[in-house]
């Protein structure tokens, strides 16, 4: 299925319940009850309170400037402003590129691991997975799993083992065997004294030990139906260790599409990848054309 055509479908419950509460503003004018309307629908949406004011304020300033533009497309620009350009995955000149993959438990992080293994395999890019999720004996053999399937070789640990050890031995194996691309997975949740975001720090500082300049990414999986939820684990994800994209996934169930306006404004964090279905191939680099598009038409 083509980008626009998934988020055409993934955002029909974002743009149903948006369209239909503002349909009438892109005909008439923008008074005082329009942009009220437009600011509820916006907030509905979860494009967080920051972002809604930037809009509406544009909305109000560029609508007094223009002669009879239409108001659709003043908000189409300020959308795309937002967002601002697509941000590509950073990978080195020189291999291995590191990936450190963080997130909470159940917003499809492994899956999201094993869609890049099997498109970084497809590119005939050879692929070491970290299995550094060592709380969970599932979220190994899940991995485990992924890799036979995509021709990616995993390292992993005894469970319970070091987390970051397991980090360390990916990154050793991968410049011992030149291998292109290290992907570290990451436990979501810990049953240990040990807090979470201690644990992530720990791993990165000894992958910056061994790779100063890596993680080349930290990408932070989140689940699009947890709408200002998955702002907070953003937040919370980037003050410890830094999030360089969002792979956003479950958009296809969610009203919530808006929060990406959110996380762009609030914390300057780009989505990079868009989960488009439950298939291998099924992960696709974000374009905010196409998003703006889906919701809006």
């Amino acid at each position: 299925m083509a980008l626009f055509e998934f988020l055409r479908k993934g955002l029909e419950k974002t743009r149903k319940g948006f369209i239909e509460k503002i349909s009438s503003i892109f005909q008439g004018s923008l008074d005082e009850d329009a942009l009220e309307s437009l600011e509820e629908a916006l907030l509905l949406a979860d494009v967080g309170p920051k972002a809604t004011e930037e809009l509406l304020r544009s909305l109000k300033e560029e609508s007094k400037k223009t002669n009879g533009r239409d108001i659709k497309d003043i908000l189409r620009a300020k959308m795309l402003s937002i967002l601002g350009e697509p941000v590509p995955l950073t990978l080195p000149s020189s291999p291995p590129a590191v990936f450190m993959i963080v997130g909470v438990n159940g917003v499809g992080k492994t899956t999201t691991i094993g869609k890049l293994c099997h498109r970084f395999s497809s590119q005939g890019k050879s692929v070491i997975v970290a299995a550094a999720d060592t709380f969970r004996a599932a979220a190994i053999e899940q991995l485990q799993i992924w890799a036979k399937r995509t021709g990616a070789h995993l390292i992993k640990h005894q469970m319970g083992s070091d987390p970051a050890a397991v980090a360390f031995d990916a990154i050793q194996s991968a410049k011992a065997r030149n291998t292109d691309i290290v992907i570290i997975d990451t436990a979501g949740r810990l049953h240990t004294k040990s807090p979470l975001m201690e644990e992530l720090k720990k791993i990165k500082r000894v992958i910056q030990k061994t790779m100063p300049e890596a993680p080349h990414e930290t990408l932070l999986v989140l689940d699009a139906t947890t709408g200002q939820n998955g702002l907070n684990q953003a937040r919370l994800f980037n003050e410890a260790i830094g999030v360089t994209g969002i792979a956003l996934t479950k958009l296809d169930g969610s009203s919530k599409g808006g929060i990406i306006f959110a996380i762009k404004k609030e914390l300057n964090i780009p989505v990079k990848l868009i989960g488009t279905g439950e298939g291998i191939e099924d992960l696709a680099d974000f374009s905010t054309e196409e998003f703006v598009k889906a919701l809006l038409e």
